[in-house]
């Protein structure tokens, strides 16, 4: 059993289970009918997905400086309390059950999902 960090949108792999959608928005032009069937996700939680302010913050970070500035600020969101739980209970989920969470970034190294594999990883995921 374990979590896997992914791309939405991108083919699934055997094993990956259920698909959480960690975004702010779903994805665009998809028809929700189609999210999980078109390889987006089974269920969308925005609980973990940055705010608007911070993922603006993130998509313009151009030098090292700016994406750092990006993660104290999202790092800062995950330590209040209902973002806190949320990280527990996957982390907790992810001893048990295969599940993924993901987010649309092509690079996961300019994305929240690596950061969110961090902070899962600090709570004792199981990641895949």
């Amino acid at each position: 059993m374990a979590l896997r960090i992914v791309r939405l949108g991108s083919p699934r792999q055997p094993g990956e289970g259920l698909r959480i959608g960690t975004v702010r928005r779903p994805p665009r032009g998809v028809p929700k009918s189609e999210f999980a069937s078109g390889d987006w996700y089974d269920v969308w939680f925005p609980n973990l997905a940055p705010s608007l302010e911070v993922m603006k913050q993130a998509q313009a970070a151009d030098t090292p400086t700016q994406w750092n500035a990006f993660v104290r600020k999202y790092k800062a969101e995950m330590a209040a309390p209902e973002a806190a739980h949320a990280l527990e209970l996957l982390a907790a989920m992810s001893r048990d059950s295969d599940f993924s969470v993901g987010c649309y970034c092509q690079d996961e190294s300019r994305c929240h999902r690596s950061i969110l594999r961090e902070l899962l990883a600090e709570r004792g995921a199981r990641l895949a």
